[in-house]
């Protein structure tokens, strides 16, 4: 299994690229164009796939010698699933097959979800922190906004509401998004690497919104950014709530051996 996730990882970079130069059919960005939505992100925001790729090759490389049955069954398994389902996605959404792409980018999410929070235990060593939990928890968070982002084309793609006033759909996604996002969040006890995907994602909403020619764009462009805001206080909350809890601890095994 820790080789098999080693090569799962070095799979997304080299399945994106062949995709990128139109190896299994029109690239993401020419689908983005063809179904466009008022929850697409600007196409400078998908540069940060690069970065979650090298983060997630060093955890294939880290993960080598962890050799551990618990952080196997409790990581590693649950990382490589989603490392593979996203490779998957990128020649499925090529081909068009809109609604097996959709199934794969959840499932994508799901494990990758898994995987974060498994990966960040109070009690996980600076390496774990480093190379495993920051990794997974940023891919985690880009997919958190994708598979909406998804969501949203799929759902403009085959014409299942109504595609002249996107707006009231629209702005039901993005509430599920938040919710998920700040659930997420709490999980992760306002892990950096995860919120930051995410307001990278919400800030790459609102510049494609800002001015665009889709009835509503300027009012999700605001709530996108309204989003990000408060994700960011949420975020800093629970790292000030984090970096006290280890004080109070050791306050009170002092008082105790007293």
């Amino acid at each position: 299994m820790r080789w098999i996730a080693l090569l799962a990882a070095l799979a997304m970079p080299v399945v994106a690229w062949l995709s990128q130069t139109g190896q299994f059919g029109p690239t993401n960005g020419a689908i983005s164009d063809r179904y466009p939505t008022l929850l697409v992100a600007a196409g400078y925001a998908f540069s940060i796939w690069g970065l979650i790729f090298l983060l997630d090759v060093v955890f294939g490389l880290w993960q080598l010698r962890r050799r551990t049955p618990d952080f196997n069954a409790r990581v590693r398994g649950w990382a490589t699933v989603g490392f593979a389902l996203t490779a998957a996605w990128m020649p499925v959404f090529s081909q068009q097959a809109f609604l097996p792409a959709l199934a794969i980018i959840w499932a994508a999410l799901a494990c990758m979800a898994v995987a974060a929070v498994r990966a960040a235990p109070l009690n996980a060593s600076a390496g774990q922190r480093a190379f495993a939990a920051y990794p997974l928890a940023l891919h985690a968070g880009w997919l958190s906004m994708a598979a909406f982002l998804n969501t949203a084309q799929v759902i403009v793609a085959y014409g299942w509401l109504d595609t002249a006033n996107m707006l009231p759909w629209s702005l039901v996604l993005l509430a599920l998004a938040t919710l998920l996002a700040w659930c997420m969040n709490l999980l992760l006890r306002g892990h950096y690497a995860y919120p930051a995907a995410v307001i990278w994602a919400l800030v790459g909403v609102y510049v494609k919104q800002s001015g665009w020619r889709l009835p509503g764009a300027d009012t999700v462009a605001v709530l996108a950014l309204a989003v990000a805001a408060l994700l960011l206080v949420q975020t800093l909350l629970l790292r000030a709530r984090a970096w006290r809890a280890p004080r109070v601890a050791v306050v009170a095994e002092h008082r105790c051996r007293r």
